[in-house]
């Protein structure tokens, strides 16, 4: 037997130590599950000030785009944009945007610097110019070991095996490529409520991601309950479908993660917010029935709180990519 094959076997075998069960008090489950993933993750990470600063201004058709970095743990700085739809009067929702393994925010931005950029926006993965044309503010964060946080010179992300790895030391100091990703997302929603609540209306803030950044969606949203809405795409399957049973990303583990959860299992952690989870029927590495047994799983959780209308699936009739057609408007009709 391959040892690959010997982990896959012990696997199924393995119940999560701390699986969620219908008919379970969700609130006590939730209460040890959010600290439990915080162990796993690696979090807390180091507080500091977010030392928000403007780089950068721009007029766009139908919105202005602002560049600027903030300070998520000493001495490491985010590099952020965020558009402001012309117009707009009083606070309004805003979207952050998290790219996955692609060549870096701009993507979100419809914008393109690598030859395979375009296929990229084309996959419906422009989503910041989207949540500008849907009425909101949205702002695109760079994702760490991607883009301007580390991607090498042809635009692969730097956290994929064969490039640099380097995503992985973190876990010699005790983090994981998600967790640091994860806090990111919280110290940028910190800094939003410090700095930019006369303009965003902080109790609406959405939280969406394609593929790496529909991973970063997921997990964040687990965590910070200031996320109102969750919109993560091809990211969330049972572990055992696709992120043990195929290649992935090193930056997609967590150790021990499957001794105490299925992924199912923490979307639990979500409810009862609005959630829109997004994939496609053909995804070749977050296979749809994996997506729907984590679904049914999290639904489960919802019915239990009585808010099962803020739970909803949206399948794609295509591969790994963004729905954008589909997705948001389930998502308008939650925000109402």
């Amino acid at each position: 037997m391959k040892s690959v094959d010997y982990i896959r076997k012990l696997t199924s075998e393995m119940k999560p130590a701390m699986a969620y069960e219908k008919g379970m008090d969700v609130l006590s489950w939730q209460k040890k599950a959010k600290e439990k993933l915080m162990e796993l993750l690696g979090l807390p990470l180091g507080e500091c000030h977010a030392h928000f600063r403007i780089t950068g201004e721009k007029v766009c058709d139908g919105y202005t785009q602002y560049d600027f970095t903030f300070q998520s743990e000493p001495g490491y700085y985010v590099p952020c944009v965020l558009l402001a739809p012309d117009n707009a009067t009083g606070p309004r929702p805003v979207a952050i945007c998290l790219q996955g393994h692609s060549t870096g925010m701009h993507i979100s931005l419809g914008e393109t610097k690598f030859p395979r950029d375009q296929g990229l926006i084309d996959g419906g993965r422009d989503f910041a110019v989207r949540a500008v044309k849907e009425g909101f503010y949205a702002i695109a964060m760079e994702q760490r070991y991607m883009g301007q946080c580390g991607s090498s010179e042809s635009g692969a992300p730097a956290c994929v095996g064969g490039v640099e790895n380097a995503a992985m030391p973190s876990l010699l100091l005790g983090r994981t490529a998600i967790g640091e990703r994860v806090w990111d997302v919280m110290r940028l929603i910190d800094m939003i409520e410090e700095e930019l609540t006369p303009y965003i209306d902080s109790e609406k803030i959405i939280l969406m991601g394609n593929s790496g950044g529909g991973t970063v969606t997921f997990y964040a949203s687990c965590l910070d309950e200031r996320i109102h809405l969750a919109m993560p795409s091809c990211a969330v399957c049972t572990y055992d479908d696709s992120i043990i049973a195929m290649n992935h990303c090193p930056c997609n583990y967590i150790p021990g993660i499957r001794r105490y959860f299925n992924m199912g299992d923490l979307g639990v952690l979500i409810a009862p917010r609005p959630f829109v989870l997004v994939c496609g029927e053909k995804d070749p590495i977050f296979p749809l029935e994996g997506v729907k047994k984590s679904f049914e799983t999290i639904k489960s959780a919802y019915e239990s709180m009585g808010k099962n209308g803020n739970c909803h699936l949206v399948i794609g009739n295509g591969g790994h990519q963004f729905y954008p057609d589909d997705a948001w408007p389930v998502a308008k009709e939650l925000l109402k």
